[in-house]
């Protein structure tokens, strides 16, 4: 059995969402952040080395990082399903959004999220090149979603899934105000209409507001 191990408030709220978008069985575990760390607790930390989220399992495999985990349930579990081949005319447009989130978008939030932390002063450099390096990757994604329904194009696929984290969840700990971005909101409204969406938030992270606005 395919199980997913779900840190609340991570980026493997994608992988209950891919689940929940083929509608394949898996099992899923939930973990709660240490209160005072707000890290992984100890028995998550066992499966990865990495001590993040996600992982999943099934039988002997073991596997971290949401990327990869995605393709290989796309692969082992959806038939395809969700990802574009090589002889779909958005082949190349699916390949990079895929990989955007965690190649670029992400790691932006993250590195604002740290240097906010050390109470920089507003014109340190690093912090004003890491701002825009943040601005420059939601402008990107802004004047996209303002050609087409989903990143891909006109067909919603994993490419979809693997950014929401960092435009909706990851703003708990690292406020971004969307208003300046008309076309990120009008998607991530789209996105919340997707039952298979409703379902994997209530079933990863019941009880926690949505940050779709």
């Amino acid at each position: 059995m395919l199980t997913v191990h779900h840190l609340g408030k991570s980026q493997s709220e994608r992988i209950v969402w891919l689940c929940e978008e083929l509608e394949i069985p898996y099992a899923l575990q939930r973990y709660t952040r240490d209160p005072v760390t707000i890290l992984s607790p100890p028995e998550l930390r066992a499966l990865s080395p990495t001590w993040a989220a996600p992982v999943i399992t099934e039988g002997d495999l073991v596997l971290a990082e949401s990327g990869a985990i995605v393709e290989y349930i796309i692969a082992k579990h959806g038939g395809g399903r969700l990802a574009l081949g090589p002889d779909h005319p958005d082949f190349a447009s699916y390949l990079y959004w895929l990989h955007f989130a965690n190649g670029t978008l992400q790691p932006a939030m993250g590195r604002n999220m740290i240097l906010g932390r050390l109470n920089l002063a507003a014109d340190n450099p690093v912090l004003l090149a890491t701002r825009g390096r943040l601005e420059r990757a939601l402008g990107l994604v802004e004047a996209r979603l303002g050609k087409v329904e989903f990143l891909a194009g006109s067909e919603f696929t994993a490419a979809d899934i693997m950014p929401v984290f960092s435009l909706t969840t990851m703003r708990y700990f690292m406020s971004v105000d969307l208003a300046p971005y008309p076309n990120i909101l009008a998607y991530l409204q789209r996105i919340a209409q997707r039952p298979a969406y409703q379902r994997a938030m209530e079933k990863g992270d019941p009880g926690m507001p949505l940050l779709l606005t």
